[in-house]
């Protein structure tokens, strides 16, 4: 089983009982993950749901939640607006997607009456840790934005870096992957990264980035050595800038399920994180994405 990361861990805990909307928690590893997080003192959650449905999956794993606050909701569309609602309302600071599919939850945290975009673009970013790596590897964007323009791909950078300064305190350094180090017109991924570096460096984000990157020269600072590429963030990235969803999805599950890695999966750039794992995520996974909420929510 995956290890909860203690980064998140540290950090979540620095704010206690941060109020969280859990839609649709009629399922084992989130009633599970909720309810450790409940007794940690990270979160003070408000189920919301089908209460007959959500207690007697609770019973089914001997889960006591009587003492739980439960919000009915008569499907799962309602649910889902339910907890936007209070989030728009400010009694709800993260919200904790269940048994039901992102694109139910997100349609509703998009509808303008609810003003929780700000201005921004949403993005997904992984916070991924695993024995075999040093340091925790972030991901972005492998679960939202399919195939981002090269302006939004400058909004999910910059997303990705002012979710990494809320944990660390240093400048990140960010690859933007292609399938080679040098721009050519025949990959037009690298093209749009170099792109994107450019525009990076005009705006001066406050982050070290290069691209494009393969995968092993931005991770491996042997790769980088024999391919002599010498740069801030060649062999030693903190953050993945992928070209597109199906490169961040695999990328992020091949870690999962070769490298026993814990994902912890959000949707940031809004007025309130959104936890959004897989229904086949492990507990853990699920915990640890919870906390990366929470750290998401500091000032």
């Amino acid at each position: 089983m995956s290890v909860i990361p203690e980064d998140l861990k540290n950090k979540a805990l620095e704010t206690p009982n941060i109020p969280a909307a859990v839609v649709c928690p009629n399922e084992e590893s989130v009633l599970l993950a909720v309810k450790e997080g409940r007794e940690m003192n990270l979160i003070d959650p408000t189920l919301i749901g089908n209460r007959n449905l959500i207690l007697q999956s609770a019973k089914d794993i001997g889960l006591n939640i009587e003492d739980y606050n439960i919000l009915e909701a008569d499907n799962e569309e309602q649910s889902a607006l339910a907890a936007c609602q209070l989030s728009n309302e400010n009694k709800t600071k993260i919200i904790i997607k269940g048994n039901l599919h992102t694109d139910i939850l997100m349609r509703s945290y998009l509808k303008k009456e609810f003003n929780l975009l700000e201005g921004k673009r949403l993005s997904h970013i992984w916070h991924m840790t695993t024995p075999q790596l040093k340091k925790p590897l972030f991901i972005t964007d492998g679960a939202l934005n399919v195939l981002p323009r090269i302006d939004i791909k400058l909004q999910i950078l910059k997303n990705a870096v002012h979710f990494y300064n809320k944990l660390v305190s240093k400048k990140p350094r960010v690859a933007i992957l292609s399938g080679t180090e040098d721009p050519i017109d025949s990959m037009p991924s690298s093209i749009e990264a170099k792109k994107v570096m450019d525009l990076s460096l005009k705006e001066e984000i406050n982050a070290f980035v290069h691209g494009p990157l393969a995968f092993d020269n931005a991770i491996s600072e042997e790769a980088a050595k024999i391919k002599k590429i010498e740069n801030e963030v060649a062999g030693n990235a903190d953050i993945l800038l992928v070209p597109n969803l199906e490169t961040g999805n695999s990328l992020s599950k091949i870690m999962v399920y070769f490298m026993n890695a814990c994902a912890a999966g959000i949707v940031i750039g809004g007025k309130v994180p959104v936890v959004v794992p897989s229904r086949a995520d492990s507990k853990n996974s699920k915990l640890a994405s919870i906390m990366a909420a929470i750290v998401a929510v500091k000032n």
